[in-house]
């Protein structure tokens, strides 16, 4: 097998690429997947993602390593498998990231990704209902829609906000000041729009297009300095694909670090204790994990719905129904309805906490299982943390998942904004817009007041927020593996395009930023052959 280029992973940015890289049809693309096709219904029916945060075939059913900074805890640690990846089992959420995000990333030394170097590929990513403007795309491929439903208790946490002085948005995604409003989805119609129904699905019928799924990457071959394919193994049988011109790894920020190591690049002390020789020395492969850290807040509600009751038994006949004939009622709700942005740091420049509320409330605080008796619920996590974590293979074995250490929180920084986030969510819950429906607080109890009891409940139940990034970074320092056009420093033929190549997490939820990187990505590689 041979192809002129070999992208790892089908994912957020994989299916991007092998959308855009084929529309040129005399070049030859051929996309890897370890998992298998879209077909479990769950991946389709917006609120599935619940069901499948840690199934066992369509995620990687990783765990962090434990760690005394989250009460030695091993956290599942979902990451999509299969065609579209993450972006098959995320809460749906679409949001844009702020505009300094991608300036600091260009100050760092990334050239060409400011803000207004990305802003017209985020554009060319999405079709917003709400139509094109200067800043929201109306003509991409991936749908980005409202919520079907506005739950009576969202409508009061709106203006719950507003009294405690969170301007309402009609759009989350048209600025980002600050403020409160109902969250974006990547929907389309009824169903979850993800980048394979969105980008590959439409492109997958094209003759110059090969799709290779339950192909499980073992090592990139190198001759030399160059990389010059992917050894896979697909049933029983290993195979070899040779790439004329680039392999690009697109397996996220757990996979593409772990597949470098595994293939020899890396840090040479790493290396030499799991037994892999030493092809490339980069240091930064695996350093550098980024991730945001959530804690909740919850509340007994009276005197409205909500998706506990709504969940069980005839009601959850009733909603099944709803959804069937119309796309709408708790099936179509995304992980969060609302969402706001807030400033708690008195240092920080801009908003540094981002909430997300759901009308329901979930058993312990944990996505999952949803409490039996109506509830609602809150969550907050500082949107540009300093906690740097690793990423690193355990053994020469591709198979074996690598060690997990996002050491949430061991930064003291991180540790005050979320008391602070726990505190503002507290504060919205006491306005009197959303206070006449809320019984006793649940999670993290009443009696739980000083900030060190604060903090050591978020310790004992927050939780990632999935949005892991950053382990093949982008720039020049010693610790970056890829330069600002996504090469591999030092190799040739070997680029990196992922969440992993985030200098810094960006302020939100990351799924969009991924896409927007892998439609600047693919300019750059077609710019670059011609």
């Amino acid at each position: 097998m041979e192809a002129d280029y070999v992208i790892v992973g089908a994912g957020s940015a994989g299916c991007v690429l092998a959308n855009r890289l084929s529309e040129d049809a005399g070049v030859r693309v051929a996309l890897l997947e370890a998992g298998g096709p879209d077909r479990h219904p769950y991946i389709h029916i917006p609120a599935g993602f619940m069901k499948l945060l840690d199934h066992p075939t369509i995620t990687w059913g990783y765990r962090t390593e434990a760690d005394p900074d989250t009460n030695d805890r091993a956290m599942i640690y979902p990451r999509g498998r299969g065609l579209g990846g993450s972006s098959q089992i995320n809460g749906l959420a679409y949001v844009r990231s702020q505009p300094e995000d991608f300036d600091h990333w260009a100050q760092l030394g990334n050239r060409g990704w400011s803000y207004d170097d990305v802003l017209p590929h985020f554009k060319r990513s999405e079709s917003w209902v709400g139509g094109e403007d200067a800043v929201r795309g109306g003509s991409g491929p991936l749908r980005v829609s409202r919520q079907v439903e506005t739950p009576v208790l969202c409508e009061a946490l709106i203006e719950a906000g507003g009294q405690i002085g969170l301007e309402r948005r009609e759009d989350i995604n048209s600025r980002h000041p600050g403020g409160i409003g109902y969250v974006q989805m990547t929907r389309r119609g009824r169903f979850r729009a993800s980048t394979g129904r969105a980008y590959l699905a439409p492109a997958a019928k094209r003759p110059n297009l090969q799709v290779v799924v339950h192909a499980q990457a073992r090592r990139i071959l190198f001759d030399g300095k160059r990389a010059t394919g992917v050894e896979f193994a697909r049933g029983n049988a290993v195979e070899r694909i040779t790439a004329r011109r680039a392999v690009i790894l697109a397996s996220g920020a757990v996979g593409s670090p772990h597949l470098l190591q595994v293939s020899g690049v890396g840090a040479p002390d790493h290396l030499g204790g799991i037994g892999v020789p030493v092809h490339h020395a980069l240091p930064g492969v695996g350093q550098n994990l980024n991730d945001h850290y959530l804690a909740r807040v919850s509340y007994r509600v009276v005197g409205a719905s909500t998706a506990n009751e709504r969940s069980q038994g005839l009601a959850l006949v009733r909603e099944v129904l709803r959804y069937a004939i119309s796309g709408g009622g708790i099936l179509a709700f995304s992980a969060s309805l609302v969402h706001a942005y807030a400033k708690v740091l008195e240092e920080s420049a801009t908003t540094d906490m981002q909430l997300a509320f759901a009308p329901g409330s979930f058993k312990d605080g944990q996505i999952g299982k949803l409490d039996a008796f109506p509830g609602i619920s809150g969550g907050g996590w500082q949107m540009r943390p300093l906690s740097r974590g690793t990423l690193l293979a355990r053994s020469a074995d591709p198979l074996e998942a690598p060690a997990i250490r996002p050491r949430f929180l061991s930064h003291p920084t991180d540790c005050r904004a979320i008391v602070e986030g726990l505190k503002l969510l507290r504060r919205i819950f006491a306005a009197p817009a959303i206070a006449h429906y809320l019984g006793a607080e649940i999670l993290p109890r009443a009696e739980l007041q000083t900030d060190d009891e604060l903090l050591d409940y978020a310790r004992r139940n927050g939780s990632t927020v999935y949005h892991t990034s950053g382990t093949c970074k982008m720039g020049q320092d010693p610790l970056a593996v890829v330069d600002e056009r996504l090469r591999v420093h030092g190799l040739d033929g070997l680029r990196v395009i992922d969440a992993s190549i985030m200098p810094a997490v960006t302020s939100t939820n990351t799924n969009s930023a991924v896409i927007m990187s892998a439609e600047k990505a693919s300019d750059m590689i077609k710019a670059d052959a011609a």
